[in-house]
């Protein structure tokens, strides 16, 4: 993706179920669980860099010891910043640990315990200072209302939630919607102790503090809490009794992939990363099933059930085009699949430029996506020579050449452009921030001539800024006669509100393009009429919403988007003259390459939750009235 986008953070979630003298027995290591999870946070490092948080719950602890900890940072490297201050003390287990010892070496070492909650984060609009890591933590002096919760999130309405709070008679210390969230659980696992003290109340004391402890019914909290919640989430908790959840949307929106073996139940927001730290087969992941949350006691059994009712399954398509990490096999081969669905369009563009055509891809997330492009254009054309031949040897006039010239054919690839991964722009002065972005892709010359065409494979292009200010420029410098950059995915039209930061609608490239030629053809009117049908959708109830910005777009064809997108990308007082074009994946070609994926609200404007609706019309309202520095949700 050209362009940076805040977006979906990571979860790593590590529950052992053995004893921790087990795992020195067994691995050498009583630590073996924070390692774990260690490897998983490093393994979805893509997923947030602007912070890190990690908390863990430490069973049995005698009263006076801690029981629940945790550490953040939102320095650079906040993992290993995180790691290196927590580890130190357990280089100390010289000692083999003993069933006896085990409360001593957890007393010694402070994250030396049985239950671990990783997040990374990427930050939104709430901020990166370390206020804003996850986890967020309530206290209390009852170890079973301590409660832990990190999140990979946004909830359309949490202005609406935060209301609800100071309903019940709280007083929220914050209103961004993790705190608010924290909130809402909070107060309901407060009920749950109520009700539970009430039921047991003939016991007294320490008895039924572990009466009520060991009975919580989480299922039966969250769905309390869970009304009225409209986004796409996944939540992971602790407990300080030892009790854990993981939570997903009801639309299976936001990924969590969960795997359970005799000695540990692990999560994570990628199935990759959870392969990889504990050497599985992918096929032994599953997904926590939408609208269900998992339960692990403290005494390890296990619940999965429903919190929510499930509506219709929207996963989301971002997270396969480009945020997770492509080592897991079904992305990797979606990805491909985006790359051969784009071959006929690509073909259809270039036409003859096709035999004089150059392919590459930037940056390295395009990778798998330009391999399987290279594997459809390349087996198009043999295809099509291979009728050639065919049609001269039915008439007898096939020579050895032909046959030769078959051989011979294949699509042209180079690795033109890399990005210099240190280069920071860190100057605000616009002409000198402009020259140093100009310089983020290093381009390998002497590999085109003037009658070639280059052909860019890009993941995505949502803003088209990093186009216009570098890679066109770069590019250009080459002196192709043709210039085609691919987007494996289709324009993005509407706000995200279900964990991407792309609330602004007026800075996507394709709006700025349905704008602009919605001007050209002297149609100005429609942007008041959208906007007036905005205001009168906001005073509807948010279940009867619709999304009214679809008009604008429905003016116009995917080829004519694209085109304006080309002249708009174009750098203005560009020295070079040769031809751009900018070649999108259609929606059906998504469909096609991930049918199980149909979170595409983005592309399509079909929200899979009513909150959608409001955000995107919100949104546009914002864009109209020029003040987009407002949120949208």
């Amino acid at each position: 993706m050209s362009d940076r986008l805040t977006h979906e953070c990571g979860l790593a979630f590590v529950r052992l179920r053995k004893p921790l003298h087990y795992y020195q027995e067994q691995y050498g290591d009583a630590a073996w669980g924070l390692r774990k999870t260690y490897l998983l946070m490093q393994k979805q490092y893509n997923r947030g860099q602007d912070g890190a948080g990690l908390g863990v719950v430490k069973f049995d602890m005698p009263a006076g010891d801690q029981f629940l900890l945790r550490v953040r940072s939102d320095k650079n490297n906040a993992i290993e910043r995180i790691f290196d201050a927590i580890t130190e003390d357990t280089e100390q287990l010289r000692d083999a640990i003993t069933p006896e010892t085990e409360i001593d070496a957890k007393r010694s070492c402070s994250f030396l315990g049985e239950a671990y909650l990783g997040h990374l984060r990427y930050g939104t609009h709430a901020g990166n200072s370390m206020a804003m890591c996850h986890p967020f933590m309530r206290k209390s002096n009852v170890a079973s209302r301590n409660i832990a919760l990190a999140g990979n999130f946004n909830m359309t309405n949490s202005s609406e939630l935060f209301k609800k709070l100071v309903e019940y008679g709280l007083d929220p210390a914050g209103d961004n919607d993790t705190q608010v969230i924290l909130e809402k659980i909070s107060y309901f696992l407060n009920d749950e102790h109520e009700r539970l003290i009430k039921e047991h109340k003939l016991i007294d004391g320490r008895e039924r503090a572990k009466t009520v402890s060991a009975a919580l019914d989480i299922p039966r909290l969250l769905k309390k809490a869970a009304q009225y919640w409209d986004g796409g989430y996944v939540f992971a908790s602790l407990i300080g009794n030892g009790d854990a959840f993981i939570c997903r949307d009801p639309a299976g929106i936001r990924p969590a992939f969960i795997y359970i073996d005799d000695e540990v139940i692990a999560c994570a927001s990628e199935r990759g990363a959870l392969a990889n730290v504990f050497n599985v087969d992918p096929d032994d992941i599953q997904q926590v099933a939408p609208g269900h949350v998992v339960v692990i006691k403290r005494d390890g059994t296990i619940q999965d059930a429903e919190f929510t009712t499930p509506i219709e399954t929207r996963q989301c398509t971002f997270e396969r085009i480009y945020f997770s990490r492509g080592n897991d096999p079904l992305i990797y081969n979606q990805r491909k699949r985006l790359g051969a669905n784009l071959a006929p369009r690509v073909m259809k563009v270039l036409g003859e430029d096709i035999d004089r055509s150059f392919f590459s891809y930037i940056p390295n997330t395009a990778e798998t996506c330009f391999l399987g492009l290279l594997e459809a254009v390349g087996g198009a054309l043999r295809s099509l020579e291979a009728d050639v031949i065919w049609n001269k040897i039915r008439d007898g006039s096939v020579t050895r050449t032909d046959l030769t010239k078959l051989n011979h054919t294949r699509v042209k690839a180079e690795l033109i452009a890399h990005k210099d991964q240190r280069l920071r722009t860190f100057i605000t002065h616009d002409a000198a921030r402009r020259d140093l972005v100009t310089h983020i892709y290093d381009i390998t010359r002497g590999l085109i001539e003037k009658d070639d065409t280059l052909v860019v494979v890009d993941d995505s292009i949502v803003r088209g800024t990093t186009l216009r200010e570098s890679i066109i420029t770069s590019l250009s410098q080459l002196n192709p006669k043709r210039i085609a950059v691919v987007s494996s995915a289709p324009p993005i039209m509407y706000p995200d509100c279900y964990g991407i930061d792309m609330s602004q609608i007026g800075k996507f490239i394709a709006f700025e393009a349905a704008v602009e030629l919605t001007k050209e053809r002297d149609n100005e009117s429609l942007f008041a009429d959208i906007a007036r049908q905005c205001e009168e959708q906001a005073k509807l109830p948010v279940s009867e919403m619709k999304n009214v910005v679809k008009e604008l777009y429905e003016q116009f064809s995917l080829k004519e988007i694209s085109c304006k997108i080309a002249d708009l990308v174009r750098p203005k007082g560009l020295g070079w003259s040769g031809q751009l074009d900018i070649i999108y994946q259609d929606v059906d070609g998504l469909r096609a390459a991930m049918p199980e994926y149909t979170g595409d609200w983005y592309f399509t404007g079909d929200y899979p939750t009513p909150g959608g609706n409001a955000v995107v019309n919100r949104a546009y309202l914002h864009w109209y009235n020029g003040d987009e520095s407002k949120r949208a949700y």
